[in-house]
């Protein structure tokens, strides 16, 4: 399983790239293993705005759906539209062609709380 360290995560699962004020979001390597083949992503339109911990989303597998939630607080910029016709990626490549949103941080700050890899690593028993 794939666990990039220049990332942070969150206990639902979660991952952030922090790129001056925008992070880019989407589920972990092991989030995408244990939902299953993923069908469909549903993320409000672009102008959303969301508090750290907030549904920003669901993310609909073979045999089940989830909430996406935030990492932390912000202003959705961008949807990944790929993943509308090829919602796969999320499951072949969760880390680049299968993010989900970028979002403006409101409180850059609230990075800080999230897991480096190593406590996500614990948390999922790698």
């Amino acid at each position: 399983m794939n666990f990039p360290d220049t990332l942070k995560y969150t206990k639902e699962h979660e991952w952030i790239r922090v790129e001056g004020n925008i992070g880019t979001i989407g589920i972990t390597d092991h989030a995408q293993s244990e939902l299953g083949d993923i069908v469909y992503v549903d993320i409000p339109d672009a102008g959303a705005t969301v508090k750290q911990g907030d549904v920003f989303g669901t993310i609909e597998a073979v045999k089940t759906v989830a909430d996406l939630f935030a990492p932390v607080s912000g202003t959705i910029t961008e949807f990944n539209s790929a993943i509308n016709d090829a919602p796969e990626s999320v499951n072949s490549d969760p880390y680049n062609t299968g993010w989900v949103i970028k979002m403006e941080l409101s409180n850059p700050s609230e990075v800080a709380a999230l897991l480096d890899v190593a406590s996500y690593k614990a948390l999922v028993g790698q």
